[in-house]
């Protein structure tokens, strides 16, 4: 089992939330931004881009992974893994970068931290119970809990857009599959049913579709699903690995990241599949999309 770029990781704020209003990440002139993460200087670093791929700009700029960045539901800050106190955690940090902050400390490896949509809470997996579970923690740091407490490998938490739900991985039932569970770790559900691995979800802004990887027709592709798993619909097509699917805010697009071309880039396409689109164009490795869930009007 693998995910390319969880692989590659194990593989104080205030106490204030999150959400402080203003929709940073769209920058001067209200342009909608992509955070994602690169090592195009030599060294893992998160990034920051318009949605049309322009404007690229570096974030973190330290000796060791700085990785898999999420913005909170506004824009004003990103939360994201470093092993830079020589151990995963999670930090966050302002979306211009300054402000960098820990947020766990522990033994473990935490990494994939995913933001509430009202700013309050993170969701991420850790390995501090032996094995991968999701946990959810305060914005500050505090309040950490273990919301899966299954012998099961458990990752890639996503809320849904009202706050109720996790969707995430787990393999509790033979292979990695998607599931969902309420944010107080109860009713879990499976969502998808099959014999190849299912990772990676992602809802869309309404709640009503669920973006994911699978690669149950021979490789890792995108594909959608309305929320209670019905309608599995295929949207990439191709011999290379397309992941790390994320909606727009106004999910009439998809963010991923594709190794199509030879390495791993960032793309965008429409929420149908059509229009696939190179955001990123280097020799590096491009991967971790994340959108704000709120785009300022």
């Amino acid at each position: 089992m693998r995910p390319k770029h969880v692989v590659v990781l194990v593989a104080a704020i205030a106490a204030m939330p999150f959400l402080q209003g203003g929709g940073i990440s769209e920058g001067a002139g209200g342009r909608l931004k992509i955070a994602f993460y690169s090592d195009r200087d030599r060294k893992k670093d998160i990034y920051i881009m318009n949605a049309d791929g322009s404007g690229q700009a570096r974030l973190t700029n330290t000796p060791d992974f700085d990785g898999v960045p999420a913005f909170s539901p506004d824009g004003s800050k990103i939360a994201f893994v470093s092993n830079r106190d020589d151990n995963w955690e999670i930090y966050v940090m302002n979306a211009d970068g300054s402000g960098q902050t820990r947020l766990t400390h522990d033994s473990a490896f935490d990494f994939n931290p995913t933001v509430s949509p009202d700013g309050s809470k993170i969701a991420f997996e850790a390995t501090r119970d032996g094995n991968r579970e999701i946990y959810v923690m305060n914005a500050d740091g505090s309040g950490q809990s273990n919301l899966t407490n299954d012998a099961a490998f458990d990752g890639y938490p996503a809320f849904s857009p009202d706050g109720s739900k996790i969707a995430f991985m787990s393999d509790r039932d033979g292979n990695a599959q998607i599931y969902v569970l309420n944010v107080n770790g109860t009713g879990v559900t499976r969502l998808t049913n099959n014999t190849a691995d299912d990772y990676q979800p992602a809802f869309s802004p309404d709640g009503s579709k669920i973006a994911f990887e699978s690669n149950r027709d021979g490789n890792s592709e995108i594909y959608v699903m309305n929320a209670d798993g019905s309608g599995q619909t295929r949207l990439t097509d191709n011999s290379a690995v397309d992941n790390a699917p994320v909606f727009s805010p106004d999910g009439s697009k998809i963010a991923f990241d594709s190794t199509r071309d030879g390495n791993s880039e960032i793309y965008i396409m429409n929420a149908d599949g059509t229009g696939q689109t190179r955001l990123t164009n280097n020799a590096a490795f491009d991967s971790g999309p994340s959108f704000p869930l709120r785009q300022k009007r």
